[in-house]
């Protein structure tokens, strides 16, 4: 499919506070259900095995909405007897007002209004830089500079997770956001998403003017994923 270049979703633009937080809640289940979060947070894991137990684990999540994957990191290492700072960056002064109060139990969470092109972030300040169901919402100059951002403020792994443009994705997508009760925004959204998204190839392109190169694609074909991995220029973990 070509990519649908241009297009925007509602939540591109300004949405009713309470429209806002039932869609992010959306995305929230449907990632909890069909695996998203499980995705990303394994290599948050993986990082933190290959870290000093006693350091403190730095996680950045750009795009990180309502703060729902950045309280699943929280969580987890709560459990796993983790020290953990995790940063979420947002743009939009709703959603990180939202992510404020949505966090407001965790204060190892700290909420940063701020645009993904222009990281408010030392070089090197983060084991991990995360963004998830971001990238698709930005347009190819905007996303190579968010990732030469992201590459900058990485001292260990960038993990983008993004949904596979393909036409089983957009079939399962479809079928989540009318089968399941969502949001109407979900469901004008979701599809948009996918037809959105960035192919290997393509993506392959924006982390190479990104200036990060060293990355690898794996695909989740029937969860309608993809996860691309890059290591930091400065140095990190394996």
């Amino acid at each position: 499919m070509r990519r649908a270049a241009g297009a925007r979703e509602y939540l591109d633009g300004r949405v009713p506070p309470a429209d806002l937080a039932s869609t992010l809640a959306d995305l929230d289940r449907l990632n909890a259900w069909f695996g998203g979060h499980a995705l990303s947070l394994a290599r948050v894991r993986r990082v933190a095995a290959a870290a000093p137990h006693e350091r403190t684990l730095c996680v950045v999540d750009v795009g990180g909405g309502d703060g729902a994957f950045a309280r699943r990191v929280a969580s987890w290492a709560r459990r796993a007897g983790r020290r953990v700072r995790v940063l979420v960056v947002e743009d939009d002064e709703a959603t990180a007002r939202l992510a404020t109060a949505e966090c407001a139990a965790y204060p190892e969470i700290v909420v940063l209004r701020a645009d993904a092109t222009a990281l408010p972030l030392a070089a090197g300040t983060a084991d991990v830089v995360h963004a998830a169901l971001t990238l698709h919402h930005l347009e190819p100059a905007d996303a190579v500079a968010a990732l030469s951002e992201m590459g900058r403020a990485c001292r260990g792994r960038l993990v983008v997770n993004d949904l596979a443009r393909t036409p089983l994705t957009l079939g399962l997508v479809w079928l989540a956001t009318r089968v399941l009760p969502v949001h109407p925004m979900s469901r004008h959204d979701g599809p948009l998403s996918v037809r959105r998204a960035y192919a290997p190839a393509e993506l392959g392109d924006l982390f190479g003017a990104a200036g990060v190169t060293r990355t690898t694609v794996t695909r989740y074909p029937w969860l309608g994923r993809l996860v691309v991995e890059a290591t930091s220029p400065h140095g990190g973990h394996p």
